[in-house]
């Protein structure tokens, strides 16, 4: 790891400043052909869309046009992947047999917007016709306030649940914790052609009592719990459709270094993820680790998830809100230098989030149009034979040249929709 890592680190002194000379010849040299590029999209209290409350067809048209917008400029970017926070706080964006309405869509709790309308369907339609693939995005252990709809309907039903001054959460430990999940996960898969489900806060709560050593209730039996969890996910997605990935977006630091300490606050020790361990297992096709940090706080530990991968795909969440000095005191130059580190390792790039890319905070979504000079595909999952129609090689059947000089391109349709690319 310590030489991949400073050969990697020289790479980028290097790389960076030839950059600074000549960016976009440096960047077109070095676009790669598979690369995700993706977006955390938030709906939790309206934080990233929708702004509009969709309760006429009026206001559904104007909440449409909102995602529309927004997905106008990642194309413009060349983002590839959306995470679209599908089930907020034990409630959804999209009309669900087992759960509420979330008040992000129409201001109100449990309240649908009629006129047939379906945020979730929406933007997998809205996704695709641009070529991205759209993640469902699960936040699967926080249920919100106690007091919210979607708290005291799984209360209702009988699961445990426990109260911090953060909101109320599952027990991991709760036996019917992992079916129910996965059961909401199912039904995503069924109702949609999302690309993939992305699990957060896959993981015991920050302010969790630490085991007590009675009742079984150790950190290894914790681990378990939540693997078992991730497990039953798992099964049931792919049970249904083995092409949609599976990912999770883990503590960014998976475990103290020799060289590094994880300063008090990993996946595997605090929070009980064995986040390495589910790619092993081939539980997990993704991994997007939160890695809201700089300096060593990022790079060693980048280089960790990479060497433990098992063949599967890191892609790295970067802290962008932290451009913003209401949250943070990063500069733009922070957050390249960790998209070029990524790059130069295979990974691809998750923003943190929406908003504060499609602001601009810094430049950094005129650097992202740089950065991703060219179109790339998103990357394939290790082992599985997709059922997708293979490649067309364009040859002159399929050609029709027109007198304005363009060209038009004929093929038999197998699939919905198909990437052009070279």
């Amino acid at each position: 790891m310590k030489k991949l890592f400073l050969f990697t680190l020289l790479c980028v002194i290097t790389m960076t400043t030839q950059a600074q000379t000549n960016l976009s010849d440096y960047l077109t040299k070095r676009m790669p052909k598979r690369e995700t590029r993706a977006v955390w999209l938030t709906t939790l209290a309206s934080l990233d869309w929708p702004k509009n409350y969709a309760r006429s067809e009026e206001s559904i048209k104007l909440q449409k046009q909102e995602l529309i917008d927004i997905l106008d400029k990642y194309q413009k970017a060349n983002i590839n992947t959306v995470l679209l926070q599908a089930r907020v706080r034990a409630a959804t964006i999209y009309p669900s047999d087992i759960e509420p309405w979330d008040q992000c869509i129409t201001g109100v709790e449990g309240r649908a917007p009629g006129y047939g309308y379906d945020p979730l369907g929406f933007a997998v339609e809205e996704c695709h016709k641009r070529g991205m693939e759209i993640h469902a995005w699960i936040a699967t252990i926080p249920v919100g306030a106690k007091n919210s709809l979607g708290c005291r309907t799984l209360m209702k039903k009988g699961f445990r649940i426990r109260n911090f001054s953060t909101g109320s959460y599952l027990d991991p430990a709760d036996p019917s914790v992992a079916p129910y999940l996965a059961s909401i996960c199912g039904e995503i898969v069924r109702k949609y052609d999302v690309d993939g489900i992305n699990l957060d806060y896959i993981r015991y709560p920050d302010g969790w009592p630490r085991p007590s050593y009675r009742d079984g209730d150790t950190p290894d039996q914790r681990r378990s719990n939540i693997t078992a969890i991730v497990r039953a996910i798992h099964d049931e997605v792919k049970a249904i459709k083995p092409w949609v990935k599976m990912s999770c977006s883990p503590i960014g630091k998976h475990a103290d270094l020799s060289r590094y300490s994880s300063k008090n606050f990993n996946a595997h020790d605090r929070v009980s993820q064995e986040a390495q361990e589910w790619m092993r297992l081939g539980l997990m096709d993704q991994l997007y680790p939160m890695q809201y940090f700089r300096g060593d706080n990022y790079y060693p530990f980048v280089a960790d998830w990479v060497e433990n991968a098992y063949k599967r795909e890191i892609v790295t969440g970067l802290g962008t809100y932290f451009l913003d000095p209401r949250e943070g005191n990063w500069t733009l130059g922070d957050l390249t230098r960790q998209m070029y580190v990524s790059r130069d390792l295979g990974v691809g790039h998750a923003h943190f989030r929406s908003y504060f890319l499609t602001a601009n905070k810094q430049g950094v979504y005129d650097f992202e149009k740089q950065f991703n000079a060219t179109l790339s595909l998103p990357h394939k999952m290790q082992g599985v034979v997709s059922t997708a129609a293979m490649p067309y090689a364009v040859n002159s059947s399929l050609v029709e040249r027109r007198e304005d000089k363009s060209v038009i391109l004929r093929w038999k349709a197998v699939t919905p929709y198909y990437n052009i690319y070279a």
